[in-house]
């Protein structure tokens, strides 16, 4: 069944159900039971949830329809990442050592999600501790293919209309690089716009919660509810943005479908009106991708699993050892040499940015890779999640065997809205609708 094409309460973003069960048109259970219905049909081959209970999904919706007060995203299924606390299923970070861990409480986002209406409807799949050993999760495009990480379960839940929209959590490229290969939005907002009580850290000073969605409307919805704001209409430019073309260091690693998509959106925006310009990243920058995946990343992710791997090592898997070892191999003075660098670059943020609105960059070397023993290649989003500026995929182009490839936009620190204003100019100019979720 192609949940687009038969009309299902599924197929709708976020947004679209707010309205309609505003307008009477539907209610909260009848959204979430086609959920189930398209979950029943499809995980089993996809494998996006985990600690998934369609029952307790089911009261919460009869709870809401029943329910006076309606807050911004009342009704709207959302996933929930498993790192991410909730208090009513076990939260198990695709580990043995936390098989059936019960958390006494929410996240503060899933906590900001509830307050706001959202039927929480289950757990999505993720790698071991959001980290390289991968989920047993498929690309809804091609199950022979990965979805991409750490975020797997996110992201293939969305683009195959089983869920509107789901939380994830980015340390290298984990929110956008699943979307790209997915074909949905995957948006990183600055770092610590929203809050991350209750996530299990893997590098606590570049972890951000983001958001994974079929719709820019339903990302302007949600961020504004994590960001405890009345919801607004999703910005709009005043005029044409200007744009940097900025191909970063990775471009050499790029396959011919990345470079296509970069170099033929920047071609296209030029042509709709936009100022397009190549912008080379200043010095500092080069090698920065090896200093945040592997310096700030190994360090941070040794201290945050101490207990882990001082008392249950043997239950990591290969991947997560060798994480471990690296972090206790990096020394103190590496550690901070990084972030000197970082800070450096940082700094000279306003002169990239210099008469811009927004960065285009390459998302993902390509495709999404053949088979699951790998979740693919996050370093080109690294850079920008270590810099703590927002980023954002857009799935606007096909490869060479017909699997989603997205671009990046980057913006400046604490232009989050800026940002989400020029996502808007260019899908518009050069999105591909078609590309939203997965054909069955």
């Amino acid at each position: 069944m192609d949940a687009k094409v038969s009309g299902s309460l599924n197929a709708l973003d976020a947004t679209a159900i707010v309205r309609k069960i505003a307008a009477g048109e539907t209610t909260c259970e009848a959204v979430t039971r086609d959920c189930l219905v398209r979950i029943a049909e499809r995980d089993g081959v996809v494998k996006a949830w985990v600690n998934f209970d369609p029952e307790l999904a089911l009261a919460q919706a009869r709870a809401l329809d029943h329910a006076t007060h309606r807050g911004p995203l009342h009704g709207v299924p959302i996933g929930v990442k498993d790192i991410i606390d909730t208090f009513d299923m076990p939260t198990e970070f695709n580990s043995p050592i936390y098989k059936g861990h019960r958390p006494p409480s929410d996240a503060a986002c899933v906590a900001l999600l509830r307050r706001a209406g959202a039927v929480i409807l289950g757990k999505t799949a993720t790698c071991e501790f959001a980290g390289m050993a991968p989920a047993e999760t498929t690309n809804p495009h091609n199950v022979a293919n990965t979805p991409g990480g750490s975020s797997s379960g996110s992201a293939a839940a969305v683009a195959d209309h089983m869920v509107p929209a789901a939380l994830g959590t980015q340390t290298g490229g984990s929110v956008l690089r699943p979307s790209s290969y997915c074909g949905i939005f995957g948006f990183k907002p600055t770092y610590n716009s929203f809050n991350k009580q209750g996530v299990k850290p893997a590098a606590e000073s570049i972890d951000t919660i983001g958001w994974l969605a079929r719709s820019l409307d339903d990302i302007a919805l949600l961020t504004a509810v994590l960001r405890m704001q009345a919801p607004q209409p999703l910005p709009t430019m005043s005029s044409a943005p200007r744009i940097g073309l900025t191909r970063t260091e990775m471009w050499d690693d790029a396959q011919p479908e990345t470079k296509a998509a970069v170099d033929g959106a920047a071609a296209a925006l030029a042509k709709a009106g936009a100022t397009v310009r190549e912008v080379k990243l200043p010095e500092p920058f080069t090698g920065l991708r090896k200093i945040a995946r592997e310096t700030i990343n190994f360090y941070e992710r040794a201290a945050c699993m101490a207990y882990e791997w001082d008392h249950h090592r043997a239950a990591l898997s290969p991947q997560m050892r060798r994480y471990i070892e690296n972090g206790l191999k990096t020394s103190r003075e590496d550690y901070v040499a990084g972030w000197h660098r970082i800070e450096q670059c940082r700094a000279l943020l306003p002169t990239v940015f210099d008469g811009l609105d927004v960065l285009l960059a390459p998302c993902a070397p390509g495709e999404a890779p053949k088979g699951l023993a790998s979740t693919g290649d996050g370093t080109m989003q690294a850079i920008w999640t270590a810099l703590h500026t927002p980023s954002l995929t857009l799935p606007t182009h096909r490869g060479p065997t017909n699997l989603p490839v997205g671009i990046q936009l980057v913006g400046q620190r604490y232009d989050d809205d800026r940002l989400l204003a020029c996502a808007r100019w260019v899908w518009q100019k050069v999105g591909a609708p078609d590309m939203i979720g997965y054909r069955a």
